[in-house]
């Protein structure tokens, strides 16, 4: 017998049976758990002789090859007057149920003959019968259809789907011999590893081979992104993982992974790698309109995209942004869509951090057998504190329920009286604060849940039939809003609170959380293996604690040393006070040490500050300064503006290049776009500037995640202020050193880098520092003094 293939019943059908278009602009979504509900209230009414969830598994051998096909039936049942079978099929849905067998799903019907044929098989049955059975979820209405099968037909159907399924099935093992043999024969892409890079290495493949968390320091500079994607690469070639996926904050660290597969491509490597683009920048449209009637790549979707996919497959391995848009057009297919449908079969994909963690992005064709073969790989792992943050938080304006009451007034009474219902609401509560304007509370307002829900409720039935037949753009996007909050809400616990603000008239909610680490811990459960790693997991425990450390057993952590020597950096710490009240009087002095510096050695700097209004002062000083030097002339400067595109950010770096004869001076605000991810090396990057501390903006939401870490024993300005200020700092600096290569000089200007809590955050390669010493408003920055 030749290779065997292992598949599921539902991976089966769908690849032989889908069909027809990307479903018009709205789809209803009920949630997993109201699916999950109605599946559970259809087994209840099963009788004693019914069975529920039957595992079933059938071989069928095709020419040189074995299919193993396998899944759960939801029912069993003993039809009680003839006796014989039936295989009942449970499908939940929020939109209208079928009328007739004739509006039933061909896909749904397959999965289900599926199921019979393997009962049959097994147990020697000539014939049974198939029904599905359809739920309302909202109405809680079911319909029932059946159909009689003969085993003769239904061995006809399941080997006629496994005939059309094998040319995808033979493409595959292909491509597994040619994977595996490449990873057999493959050597790490460099000459030698850098100090650290093996022992990163050697700890990434040892987490994969015991299924464990790692939590990995690794300074900047030392090539963390090919120390992690080689250990798994290789973990994929002794057959401890089916896949990976490389997790990423920013376009620019997804680049830093391509890079790191092409490389190893060039080495040998033959290895799908998939890159998922956003929706809102791979769509070909000029607007995100994903239905038949507005987009040609919409339309009949499901009837190209395996012709897509196998010729996708057969000739490409680094499928990139432009690799997916090019077959893309070639075969008329979604682009999102289609690198979605890539990914789900390829051994690694780069991806943002929501396709995992945020509940309502996340990976959910991914079944859990496939899971339990699939490593994390979370790249630049401090970022994903914030980010869970914002993902497992959700808020509503007064507002927009009032525009909607306006806009279904007469048009359709139940959008129009849900959406009052909440506006009353918040008028209630605005009476209730009275001059207050700020509430916080522990506990979740579930009158205000119950409104939206309802609310949601009555936009689903108007967006499945709209009045006037086109949907209302504003009423779709309150609908995705408000099912996000009432999702949210789900998962409101101990970690959470709800602030209600009333500012100039407005009324908003947020149902806020402080810990995401519990919830990270949840969305990520079932993964073989993660590794959260980063330059800047300072200090070590907090990001281990916000990051879900002790969410599950078997979290470890390493620090890598940085492999740099002392001589390669010059650190100075101008003890300048940059706070609020302090920036008028001290800008001049901050203004003149940052000409004085960018003016001393000509080459390109980073000049980095807490705020844009911080940045945009400071560089207009300088810019005054700078003018009336006239040996100034060769110094250009380029400032960062909010919202640049990716086109602008490009030119921003592609203007640092070494050798241009000038002095260029960026002016960029700390935890952006320019302050991580980007690697200008060699002397492209002479030196940094990095003006204050970091601090986030005092602030309510701030303060109330500071009460609740002092409440729960954890220090509140560290874990609210301190911590990811600093982090911003360290991550600004770290732009410098990113190879033995490199040279450069470091300026911290603010005198909180003197006092012990903050000094004991700075890399140990940062303390061989000198210190400026003078009068802060007439500071002379020819006054240095080693430190100590």
């Amino acid at each position: 017998m030749g290779e065997h293939i292992q598949l599921s019943v539902r991976a089966l059908v769908e690849y032989a049976y889908r069909s027809g278009d990307i479903e018009s602009g709205f789809h209803a979504i009920s949630s997993m758990t109201e699916g999950t509900k109605a599946h559970q209230r259809i087994q209840k009414q099963y009788g004693e002789q019914d069975q529920k969830e039957v595992y079933v598994s059938a071989e069928i051998v095709m020419d040189d090859l074995l299919f193993v096909i396998d899944g759960r039936c939801d029912g069993l049942l003993v039809d009680g007057e003839g006796g014989g079978l039936i295989v009942d099929e449970i499908k939940s849905t929020a939109g209208r149920l079928p009328e007739e067998i004739d509006h039933t799903y061909p896909v749904h019907w397959a999965q289900a003959k599926c199921y019979a044929y393997s009962i049959a098989k097994d147990r020697g049955l000539q014939e049974l019968t198939v029904q599905l059975t359809y739920v309302q979820v909202e109405s809680e209405e079911e319909r029932r259809f059946r159909q009689q099968v003969t085993y003769e037909e239904l061995t006809q159907f399941v080997h006629e789907m496994v005939r059309s399924y094998y040319p995808c099935a033979a493409q595959q093992l292909r491509h597994k011999e040619l994977r595996n043999r490449s990873i057999h024969g493959l050597a790490f892409p460099f000459a030698a590893y850098r100090e650290g890079q093996r022992k990163l290495a050697g700890a990434v493949y040892q987490t994969i081979s015991e299924g464990h968390k790692l939590f990995a320091k690794a300074p900047t500079g030392i090539g963390k992104t090919i120390s992690t994607i080689f250990p798994s690469v290789k973990a994929i070639g002794a057959g401890l993982l089916q896949r990976f996926v490389y997790l990423t904050a920013k376009t620019i660290t997804r680049t830093a992974a391509e890079e790191a597969f092409a490389l190893l491509q060039t080495n040998g490597l033959h290895m799908q790698v998939v890159t998922i683009t956003a929706k809102e920048k791979i769509c070909f449209q000029e607007e995100v309109r994903c239905s038949k009637e507005h987009c040609p790549y919409a339309d009949g979707y499901y009837d190209r995209i395996n012709e897509a996919l196998l010729d996708l497959r057969s000739n490409e391995t680094l499928i990139t942004r432009e690799v997916v848009e090019e077959y893309a057009r070639k075969h008329t297919v979604c682009p999102f869509e289609f690198a979605l449908d890539a990914a789900y079969g390829a051994d690694a994909m780069i991806c943002d951090y929501n396709y995992v963690f945020d509940p309502r992005v996340s990976l959910k064709r991914m079944f859990e057998e496939q899971k339990r073969q699939t490593a994390l790989l979370i790249d630049e792992a401090h970022n994903l504190v914030d980010r869970a943050r914002e993902m497992y938080s959700s808020d509503l304006n007064k507002a927009d329920f009032l525009e909607m009451q306006r806009a279904f007034k007469g048009v359709n009474s139940e959008v129009h009286g849900a959406a009052k219902a909440v506006n009353q609401y918040y008028i209630a509560q605005r009476k209730a604060l009275g001059e207050q304007r700020q509430e916080v509370t522990e506990s979740l307002p579930e009158p205000l849940v119950g409104l939206v829900e309802q609310f949601a409720a009555a936009a689903e039935k108007e967006l499945l039939a709209p009045a006037g037949g086109s949907v209302n753009p504003e009423l779709l996007d309150l609908y995705f809003r408000s099912q996000s909050f009432v999702r949210i809400a789900e998962l409101f616990d101990e970690r959470f609170v709800t602030y209600t603000e009333s500012l100039r008239g407005e009324m908003r909610t947020k149902l806020f959380c402080l810990d995401p680490s519990h919830l990270l811990g949840v969305m990520s459960k079932g993964y073989h293996a993660m590794v959260f790693f980063s330059a800047t997991l300072t200090p070590l425990n907090y990001f281990m604690d916000m990051l879900g450390a002790g969410e599950s057993e078997g979290s470890y952590s390493i620090v890598i040393p940085s492999p740099f020597s002392a001589d390669q950096l010059e650190v100075t710490i101008a003890p300048l006070s940059t706070r609020y009240q302090d920036r008028e009087r001290t800008k001049f002095s901050i203004a003149a040490l940052i000409a004085k510096v960018t003016q001393e050695k000509q080459g390109n700097y980073l000049v980095f500050f807490p705020s844009y209004a911080y940045m945009n002062d400071a560089c207009e000083q300088y810019q005054l300064l700078a003018g009336s030097n006239s040996s100034s002339s060769s110094v250009r400067t380029m400032v960062q503006v909010p919202g640049m595109t990716e086109e602008e950010r490009e030119g921003f770096l592609a203007a640092f290049q070494g050798g241009s004869g000038e002095t260029l001076v960026g002016f960029a605000v700390m935890g952006g776009i320019f302050s991580e991810g980007i690697d200008l090396v060699g002397d492209r990057l002479t030196g940094v500037v990095v003006v204050g501390v970091g601090l986030p903006q005092v602030g309510l939401e701030r303060d109330i995640m500071k009460a609740y870490f002092d409440r729960t024993d954890r220090n509140g300005f560290d874990y609210a202020f301190l911590y990811p200020g600093m982090n911003k700092v360290l991550q600004a600096g770290g732009r410098l050193i990113r190879s033995e290569h490199d040279r450069g000089s470091l300026l911290l200007i603010d005198d909180r880098y003197l006092q012990p809590h903050y000094n004991r955050l700075l890399p140990p390669e940062w303390l061989n520092y000198r210190v400026l010493r003078a009068n802060e408003d007439q500071m002379d920055p020819n006054t240095f003094v080693p430190r100590g």
